[in-house]
Formats: structure tokens, sequence, C-alpha cells
């Protein structure tokens, strides 16, 4: 039986990750990379199974971090989520695949990239109030199995409320965590999260 049940997800070659400038860690200049990423032209969708396993491809990932004030959303990753390789983890990150069951054409451009963030979002996480978004930058790691097969785009999430709770059972312990708390619990991150918390210090400060 296929570990995703033929779930298919959106992806770009590591040539082109390679050809518009890899880097470990963050970047903070998108606009270098989403055009050539979400030209329909340069990804697809490919069955996750095979992606998982072939770091010729890099999965696009929407990571999402959301701040209220000076804190930012910290939960537990549960272990009923397809990725087993991060259950019991801390995280800041909200996101997850691209799935073609989003979109009726095989490959997507920036606004149906843009619907599908939203998508993730509302499916996750219950928010009362509004929210602005921007993109900061793109994460990287090829440090371990994970994200050799991954790309993050980082999802800045400005909540002019607290009040948020989970949308699905795998997100536990939801709390608004400062920067400092979450750097006295970095041991305990998702490795996404470390580099978020490691590289966006100063930038979030500044804000």
């Amino acid at each position: 039986m296929s570990r995703y049940e033929n779930e298919k997800v959106l992806v770009i070659s590591r040539s082109l990750f390679d050809e518009l400038g890899a880097f470990q860690g963050i970047n903070l200049n998108p606009e270098a990379y989403l055009p050539g990423i979400l030209d329909p032209a340069n990804n697809h969708f490919l069955l996750r199974d095979d992606a998982e396993e072939d770091p010729s491809f890099k999965q696009i990932i929407p990571y999402a971090v959301f701040r209220y004030g000076d804190k930012f959303l910290h939960y537990v990753r549960g272990g009923g989520g397809g990725e087993k390789r991060l259950a019991s983890k801390g995280s800041i990150g909200i996101g997850g695949h691209i799935n073609d069951s989003d979109f009726a054409s095989a490959s997507l451009d920036k606004d149906t990239y843009t619907n599908g963030v939203e998508r993730e979002i509302d499916e996750e996480l219950n928010i009362s109030g509004s929210y602005t978004q921007e993109i900061l930058g793109l994460l990287n790691d090829d440090s371990n199995e994970v994200g050799q097969v991954h790309l993050g785009v980082i999802h800045l999430v400005t909540l002019d409320s607290d009040q948020v709770s989970a949308g699905e059972a795998v997100i536990e312990d939801l709390q608004f965590l400062t920067l400092e708390e979450l750097q006295e619990r970095r041991e305990d991150l998702e490795t996404w999260s470390q580099i978020c918390v490691d590289g966006l210090a100063g930038h979030w400060r500044d804000k």
C-alpha cells in the first residue's frame, strides 16, 4: 500500500533551486525565487511517495508563522499527522504540502498557490479576528533527509487577536510565546522552527 495513498504534491526540480541560488538556512529575498518557482512551466505535481525519496525534487511547503504582539504561536505536533518524522516536536510553523486535489491543472501559478495557503491555514487553525500576511523568505535545510526533499516558503501572519484554536487533532498545546521563550525551548523544536528562531530573531525584534 502507498504510504500516502496516491497523494500528489507540488514540486520543483532540485536543479531549478540550484539555478536560482541554493542556500542553507533562511534567504530573505523571496522575489529572487518565487517567480521561478511559481511559474507553471517550472513546477508540477508528483506522487508524494516518490517525492519523499527523491532528492532531485524539492516539495514546496508554505510555512506560516503567526504573530500576535510580541509573541508567536507555538504548538506540539501530534503523532497522527502525515509526517511521522516530526511527531512530538514543538513547532512555530503551520502549513503543509500543496496537493493536486486543490487544483484542476497539472501545475500552478502564484494566485493558485496563494489560495492553497489560505485553505491550509483555514483547515489547521480556527482564527478569531482578521489577519494580514507577508512572505518573508525561503527556508532550506539539506542537513537531514526531511529537509533534503522540501523547500519552505515562510509566511508571517500578523493577528489582531490571540483567540486561536486548533482545527486539526494533530495540533496540540497551542500557546503564544515570546522570542526569548522560544529560544529557551529551541532544542525541543523541529529543525525548521529552530532555523526560523535563529535566523529571524533580529528581523522580528525590528518589527
